[in-house]
C-alpha cells in the first residue's frame, strides 16, 4: 500500500530545528514533502501575500539518502499550504503538519499563530491539520522528548480520521528532552495579553516602537490548555475555523433591526 503522503511545514523557517525535527519524526510514518517559509514569519497570523509576487525554490538542506522534497517559499505559512495544494503537489496529502513551533501557541496565542495558521488553512481544504507547538523559544530547545507523543497523535489522526471541520492545537511542555507526563484533550483557556508600546529612538533620532506585554491568565478552570501544560502534559485543543458565535444568534434577534 501507498504510504500516506504527510505535507510539513510551519512559521520559523525551512531551517529552523523544530521543523528539522517534525521532520524527522514524520519520515517514520510516510512520504514526507516539506513546503515552508523561506525566512521567519511568526506572529503573522493567517495572512496571505496578495500585493506581492510570490518565488518557491527546491531547497536541499538534509543530503543523506531519502531526503523528502522540501521547497522553501517566500511567502507566508499559509501561502506555504495554499502552494503546497495547488502548484506543487502531485496528489492530495493525507495530512498537514504544521510545526514544531518555538514556542507556545496556547490560548489566546492561537489567534495570532503562523504555525496554526497554516494547520487551518488546511483545514479549510479538507484536509486532516494537526499544529505542534514546544513551550521553549530557545533556538536550541530540546525536541527529543516530543517524539512518541506527536507520532501518536498522527497515526491516531491518520487511522481514524479527524473531527468534521476542525484542527487540533498542540502543544508540548518545555521538559528538556524528558517525555511530559501524557496527553489531555482540553479547551482553549480564557487569557489576554496586557500589551504596551516602548517608545524608542534609532541612532538617527527617529522615534519607533517597540510591542512588549505579559500574558494575563482570567480562566482558573481545570480543564484548559493552560492548566494541563502547567500539570507537565500535552494540550491537544480541537480548533474549528467557523467562527461564529452561535450562543448570540438569539439575543441578536431581540435587536430591533427591521424598523
Amino acid at each position: 500500500m501507498e504510504k500516506p503522503l504527510i505535507l510539513v511545514t510551519n512559521d520559523d523557517g525551512i531551517t529552523a530545528p523544530g521543523l528539522r525535527s517534525l521532520i524527522a519524526f514524520m519520515k517514520q510514518i510516510g512520504e514526507v514533502v516539506v513546503v515552508a517559509p523561506d525566512s521567519p514569519q511568526s506572529g503573522m497570523g493567517h495572512a496571505i501575500t496578495v500585493d506581492n509576487t510570490l518565488y518557491i525554490k527546491k531547497v536541499v538542506i538534509d543530503k543523506e539518502n531519502g531526503a523528502p522534497l522540501e521547497v522553501s517559499c517566500s511567502g507566508t505559512p499559509a501561502d506555504c499550504v495554499k502552494l503546497a495544494l495547488q502548484e506543487i503537489l502531485d496528489r492530495r496529502p493525507d495530512i498537514v503538519v504544521s510545526g514544531i513551533n518555538h514556542g507556545s501557541n496556547a490560548s489566546i496565542n492561537v489567534i495570532y499563530s503562523g504555525t496554526m495558521s497554516a494547520a487551518i488553512e488546511a483545514g479549510l481544504e479538507g484536509v486532516p491539520a494537526i499544529g505542534f507547538s514546544l513551550c521553549d523559544f530557545s533556538w536550541e530547545a530540546d525536541f527529543s522528548g516530543c517524539e512518541h507523543a506527536i507520532k501518536t497523535l498522527v497515526s491516531e489522526a491518520l487511522t481514524n480520521g479527524m473531527p468534521k471541520g476542525t484542527v487540533l492545537n498542540v502543544n508540548i511542555p518545555k521538559t528538556n528532552g524528558a517525555a511530559p507526563k501524557g496527553i489531555r484533550i482540553c479547551r482553549q483557556a480564557r487569557a489576554n495579553w496586557k500589551e504596551k508600546f516602548d517608545k524608542r529612538k534609532s541612532p538617527s533620532g527617529k522615534e519607533y516602537y517597540w510591542l512588549t506585554g505579559e500574558f494575563e491568565l482570567l480562566d482558573k478552570g481545570e480543564d484548559t490548555d493552560i492548566h494541563a501544560l502547567e500539570d507537565g502534559y500535552i494540550s491537544v485543543v480541537p480548533c474549528q475555523f467557523d467562527l461564529t458565535a452561535h450562543h448570540a444568534i438569539p439575543q441578536l434577534n431581540n435587536w430591533n433591526l427591521n424598523d
